[in-house]
């Protein structure tokens, strides 16, 4: 399991657009996106920078956390 700080989600429609783009990484299988901590986390085997990637190219923040 993969576990992202995200920044910059407001609303239930970025919760929707960031878990919309973590579900579009490959491999990425179960993906749960907590607005209120900013955590998003992806199960399955998935390469980390290309999840920040896919957060960042809709407008937020991201990094792991370890």
């Amino acid at each position: 399991m993969v576990a992202l700080k995200v920044k910059g989600m407001t609303c239930n429609h970025c919760v929707k657009s960031v878990k919309e783009a973590l579900e579009s990484v490959s491999g990425s299988q179960d993906v749960s996106v907590d607005l209120g901590s900013g955590i998003a986390r992806v199960d399955g085997q998935v390469n980390v920078d290309k999840l920040i990637a896919a957060v960042e190219e809709e407008g937020y923040s991201a990094s792991a956390l370890s």
